[in-house]
């Protein structure tokens, strides 16, 4: 499956009628939610003994997406197109891949 299909499909569930702006405050809450609850996760499995749910991982990364894929149509872009210019970004700043040098000295924020 492509992004900007999953964004299409993924949309068929949103609630209707609301307007731009309540659909990026939806989409930036939700994604704080949803990043919250994938890092709790984490840390139970860390720093409570819990063993780590894949699973349950997996699932949070899922709403993630649901929530840039909102970010992005309120927007009025595809979510193909912000990962494009995401690797576009990463590219100019680590052409070469990760370096910690680049990361400390970068010329762009």
């Amino acid at each position: 499956m492509d992004a900007n299909e999953y964004q299409r499909l993924a949309l068929r569930t949103e609630a209707p009628g609301r307007d731009r702006t309540d659909r990026l405050l939806n989409a930036a809450l939700g994604l704080c939610g949803e990043a919250g609850e994938f890092a709790d996760a984490l840390k139970k499995a860390h720093f409570h003994a819990h063993p780590l749910d894949e699973a349950a991982l997996r699932n949070e990364l899922g709403d993630v997406l649901w929530y840039a894929a909102l970010a992005c149509d309120a927007l009025g872009v595809p979510l193909g197109a912000v990962m494009a210019d995401n690797l576009a970004k990463l590219r100019r700043r680590y052409p070469e891949g990760f370096s910690t040098e680049r990361s400390l000295n970068r010329a762009e924020a």
